[in-house]
């Protein structure tokens, strides 16, 4: 009789899961639910491939875990078993609170209260229905545990969530500059004085990792068409928020329909016992089936923006390195009036305004540090030739004005 169970991945092959906790948390209803939530959301409508899930990406990093156990364990770092299972669990469990469509939720049908805050609620109950086992998995996930570096492991600038996002997405949306030698980095891995660093050997494939992340943000994550697409679905749900809070009836799963008729807000989500199991029922599937049914609504906006989604007929979009005036809003907000036969206030449904600044690597906060074969550390913005400190550390903030093509 096996002690594990082997998933069949495309990205990495054969994944061995043990069979105890972490099997348990694997088959746990909460887990199950990320087959049902796309990692990429609608990144789809521009690269059809993108169909990946948030459950696949989690047994990748679970996967890259263990190999990151594994090799550092055989130069000599201690893991005890308790803690490897525990940072193994953490992993498999670190996005178990996302919304479907990734971030599109928040802020929209709930305010104040993130993904990250959800998942802790939500482990906190897998906690005490495992009889807390899962109690070490978060005080790591939290970074409450002495050992820093196992923190590191599932969230840093050089975390193995983004060692498999990078790879995962590349593959299923064919953009080859995110493909990074993931596997090289995790060989390259070492801790020093409780921080991950990496070997000198290593420092190439870190500057392509770098390198591939900041191109996939722009070619994929904030690709202009999918930027625009996700516009409109937040604005559908916006105006299904408007309708329902002024008592119009409209078609919803049960847990879309409580999500839609309350104001669900961080005070209300901890008030109310059944917020989290309401919220664990809301997949993708409760959102395109509603907007199916929207298209038909005796609201204009309401049926013009679920077509969009539903046809896929995004926004139009202007991007700018500068906030754009006044002037054209009004522009863009006139003519969508006059196209449309809509008010000024009712027109708000139809463009969307995004301020998005990404950065390859943010020397604020945990430093990816080179290991030199002399004992040495160094920055990777000292050890680097080609990526310096000013290029690493930029900034860069573009406008997007999306609205509905008229």
């Amino acid at each position: 009789m096996t002690d594990s169970k082997i998933i069949n991945d495309p990205v990495f092959g054969f994944i061995k899961v043990p069979k105890g906790l972490l099997l348990n948390l694997v088959k746990h209803p909460s887990m199950q639910r990320l087959r049902r939530i796309k990692q990429l959301g609608l990144a789809s409508m521009v690269y059809p491939g993108a169909q990946h899930t948030r459950f696949q990406h989690s047994l990748g990093a679970f996967h890259l875990m263990r190999e990151a156990i594994l090799s550092l364990t055989q130069k000599g770092v201690y893991i005890f078993d308790m803690e490897a299972e525990a940072i193994s669990a953490a992993i498999l469990m670190h996005d178990i609170g996302h919304g479907p469509f990734s971030h599109v939720l928040e802020n929209t049908l709930i305010r104040g209260i993130s993904h990250e805050d959800i998942s802790l609620l939500i482990m906190e109950r897998l906690n005490e229905e495992m009889n807390g086992g899962l109690t070490l998995a978060i005080r790591i996930f939290q970074n409450q545990y002495p050992k820093q570096f196992l923190h590191q492991l599932i969230s840093s600038q050089l975390d193995v969530d983004r060692l498999d996002y990078l790879r995962r997405d590349s593959f299923f949306t064919g953009v080859s500059e995110g493909n990074i030698g993931s596997a090289r980095i995790i060989k390259m891995l070492d801790v020093v004085d409780d921080n991950l660093v990496i070997e000198q050997k290593g420092i190439y494939s870190i500057e392509n990792y770098l390198i591939a992340r900041r191109l996939m943000y722009w070619q994929v994550y904030l690709h202009k068409t999918t930027v625009a697409c996700e516009s409109v679905l937040v604005n559908t749900l916006l105006r299904a928020k408007h309708l329902a809070r002024s008592g119009v009836s409209l078609f919803a799963s049960p847990s879309l329909h409580y999500f839609l008729y309350n104001d669900v807000d961080r005070a209300f989500f901890e008030r109310q016992s059944d917020s989290l199991r309401q919220f664990e029922l809301l997949d993708d599937n409760d959102i395109i089936s509603a907007i199916k049914v929207w298209m038909d609504s005796d609201d204009k906006l309401l049926s013009l923006l679920s077509r969009d989604i539903i046809n896929r007929q995004p926004f139009k979009v202007e991007i700018s390195d500068e906030p754009f005036s006044a002037e054209r809003i009004e522009e863009i907000t006139s003519g969508l009036c006059s196209a449309f036969g809509v008010s000024a206030d009712e027109a708000r449904y139809l463009y969307k305004l995004n301020t998005i600044q990404k950065d390859l690597y943010d020397i604020d906060d945990e430093q990816i540090s080179i290991l030199y074969n002399d004992g040495t550390l160094k920055n990777i913005t000292e050890a680097s030739e080609i990526l310096d400190a000013g290029l690493l550390s930029h900034k860069k903030c573009k406008y997007y004005l999306c609205y509905h093509r008229f």
